[in-house]
């Protein structure tokens, strides 16, 4: 399996399935990733702690906009501050542009691949709300 940089990666060059996964998590459970990627046409590596979370809303915005995209999975470690940010992206690139594909979100969990409902991923943001309810 070939995973390349998201960042290092020009946008015209993805097409049709991607995922995007937190950079440490081949690392952290190669068995997840290789799982996920096996429903991907192309797997890229994103750490938003070394790329802020603002560049690679660009990124992929600019990806959006060839219309080469049929789908998008995000995968991360869970419990990571960087990682959690990667669920949020799509959150920021529909603040302008129309979601065009469909989009999973998944915590890899002790070796266990988790999906993430977008109603946990926007609870996450509210904090309010968290607090409120525990």
């Amino acid at each position: 399996m070939n995973i390349s940089p998201l960042m290092e990666t020009n946008v015209y060059a993805v097409k049709g399935k991607m995922l995007v996964v937190g950079a440490c998590l081949p690392q952290v459970s190669p068995e997840a990733v290789e799982k996920l990627a096996s429903d991907a046409d192309q797997v890229y590596s994103l750490c938003l702690e070394t790329t802020h979370i603002n560049m690679a809303v660009t990124k992929l915005s600019a990806v959006f906009g060839t219309g080469q995209l049929e789908k998008l999975v995000f995968a991360s470690v869970d419990r990571s501050p960087h990682c959690t940010q990667m669920h949020y992206i799509m959150h920021e690139i529909e603040r302008t542009l129309e979601k065009h594909v469909p989009v999973e979100n998944y915590v890899v969990v002790n070796g266990e691949i988790v999906r993430v409902p977008e109603a946990a991923i926007d609870l996450s943001k509210s904090l309010g709300k968290l607090a409120a309810m525990v």
